[in-house]
């Protein structure tokens, strides 16, 4: 019998594969994306001290928002986290997309946070 792939398997292991070359420091921080079906969520890591310095996500009050799991929800938490960022004072990152394709939700918050003053 024909075993089904556990389709999150397979991104942990594509995330793993990424993690081996992508890493944060504290003048280049990195930013990790972590999607679930009704939320999304950004933090910005600094993995020399393995410390979190910024994080938002769709479950956010200061957002309000009524569905987590759409493109305008991922829209609005790749604008906050690059607002955060930019109060500690973070202009460079490197992106950590988690193992996703880059595509729908986690295309909308790399770009709305490069819209609004990240570089990566």
């Amino acid at each position: 019998m024909i075993k089904k792939v556990n389709r999150n398997d397979v991104r942990q292991a594509r995330h793993a594969r990424v993690r081996s070359k992508v890493f944060g420091t504290k003048d280049v921080p990195r930013l990790n994306v972590f999607r679930s079906n009704s939320n999304i969520f950004a933090q910005i890591i600094d993995d020399s001290a393995g410390k979190t310095l910024v994080s938002a996500s769709s479950i956010d009050k200061e957002l309000k928002l009524e569905n987590g799991g759409n493109v305008e929800a991922a829209r609005k938490v790749g604008e906050l986290i690059a607002i955060r960022a930019k109060k500690a004072k973070i202009t460079k990152v490197v992106f950590d997309r988690g193992g996703y394709l880059y595509h729908g939700r986690v295309k909308a918050l790399a770009e709305a946070a490069r819209e609004n003053g990240l570089e990566f």
